[in-house]
C-alpha cells in the first residue's frame, strides 16, 4: 500500500471511528493493512466494499459478497463464530473466510488445526486461510 494512501485510509479511521479509544483505533489500523495486503496477494481485483465499522470486512470477489475475518493467534483469541454467523446473515453475505494472520513463518500448522478445531471454525467459515504478512504468503486450511 502506497504511502498516501495508508494515510487516507488512517485519517479516515481518525474521522469515523472518533468515538473509539487510542487502542481500539490502533487495532482498526492493523485490520486495514492486513486487509490491503491480503487482497494485493490474494487478487487484486478484489473490491473492498467495508471495513470500518466491525471486525468482519466485507468484499465483493468475482461477484460474491464476501466476509473476511483477521486473527492473530499471538495477540488475541478467536471470536465467537456464532457472532460472525450473525453478520453473515444480517449482511447477507454468501461466505465467511477466516485468515489467521502470521509475522513470521510457522512450519507447524498443528496450532491452527487445534484452533479450527477448537472453535468449530470448519463449520462457520467457507475458506480458512493462513496468511503470513511479511513473507507475502497465503496459505489455504481449508
Amino acid at each position: 500500500m502506497e504511502l498516501t494512501a495508508f494515510h487516507e485510509l488512517t485519517q479516515e479511521i481518525s474521522l469515523e471511528c472518533f468515538f473509539m479509544t487510542e487502542s481500539q483505533q490502533e487495532e482498526k489500523v492493523i485490520q486495514l493493512i492486513d486487509l490491503h495486503h491480503f487482497v494485493e496477494c490474494f487478487d487484486p481485483e478484489i473490491k473492498i466494499l467495508s471495513y470500518l465499522h466491525h471486525p468482519i470486512n466485507i468484499i465483493e470477489h468475482q461477484g460474491d459478497t464476501i466476509g473476511i475475518l483477521f486473527c492473530d493467534l499471538k495477540h488475541s483469541a478467536v471470536p465467537d463464530s456464532n457472532a460472525s454467523e450473525e453478520f453473515r446473515r444480517r449482511y447477507k453475505l454468501s461466505e465467511l473466510w477466516f485468515v489467521f494472520v502470521e509475522e513470521t513463518y510457522i512450519p507447524d500448522a498443528a496450532g491452527y488445526a487445534d484452533a479450527i478445531i477448537e472453535n468449530s471454525l470448519d463449520i462457520f467459515y467457507e475458506r480458512i486461510f493462513t496468511f503470513n504478512f511479511f513473507q507475502s504468503v497465503i496459505q489455504p486450511l481449508k
